[in-house]
C-alpha cells in the first residue's frame, strides 16, 4: 500500500536511504546518492509538499518516492534527444526501498500512473538497476539532462497513447 510520508516516518525514511546507498555502492553506482544527497531536508521539503510518499505493509515501511507534478527545472534542458511531449507531466524522484519487499519501483510506477499518464525520470549512468527497471517498464530512453550540481542524468519520458502530440 501507498499512503502520504508523515514527519514521524523520517527515521525509517532516512534508514531506507542508507540501505539504498549502501546497495548502489555495492553495484557499482557509487557516486549518485552520495555526500549527504538526498538528506533530511529534501525529504521534509516533499513532506511539506504532499508530494513524498511511501509504500508499507501495515506499520512497516519499505520504500520510499517522491511523485511531483509540475515542471522539473532540471528537465527544461536535455540534450542528445528531446522529451516525447511538452504535455503537463509528473515526475518521480528519490524513490528507495530497503531490500525486504519486492516490486517498490512498480508500486510507485502504478501508483503515479494512476495520477498522469505522462511521467518523467531519471538515473545516473552508473545506476543499472534502474535502469533495466525503468526501461523494462516502458519508458522510452529521451537524452541527458543535467541536475543542479551539473551532474548528467539519463532522461526518460513514459507516456499512453492518449498523451502524444
Amino acid at each position: 500500500m501507498i499512503r502520504l510520508a508523515k514527519q514521524e516516518d523520517m527515521e525509517t525514511i532516512l534508514d531506507i536511504v542508507k540501505t539504498a546507498k549502501e546497495y548502489m555502492k555495492q553495484t557499482g553506482n557509487a557516486t549518485q546518492w552520495s555526500g549527504n544527497y538526498p538528506a533530511a531536508e529534501d525529504f521534509m521539503r516533499d513532506i511539506g509538499k504532499n508530494q513524498l510518499f511511501v509504500c508499507h505493509d501495515g506499520d512497516v515501511i519499505y520504500g520510499v518516492f517522491a511523485f511531483i507534478i509540475g515542471d522539473d527545472p532540471n528537465y527544461a534542458y536535455i540534450e542528445d534527444g528531446g522529451w516525447l511531449n511538452n504535455k503537463p507531466y509528473g515526475a518521480i524522484h528519490r524513490i528507495a526501498g530497503n531490500g525486504t519487499v519486492k516490486g517498490v519501483f512498480r508500486e510507485a510506477l502504478d501508483f503515479s500512473k494512476s495520477r498522469m499518464n505522462n511521467l518523467r525520470i531519471d538515473t545516473h549512468a552508473d545506476n543499472r538497476t534502474m535502469q533495466h527497471l525503468i526501461e523494462k517498464s516502458g519508458f522510452q530512453k529521451c537524452g541527458i539532462v543535467y541536475m543542479d550540481d551539473g551532474s548528467p542524468r539519463i532522461a526518460y519520458q513514459y507516456t499512453s497513447r492518449d498523451s502524444y502530440a
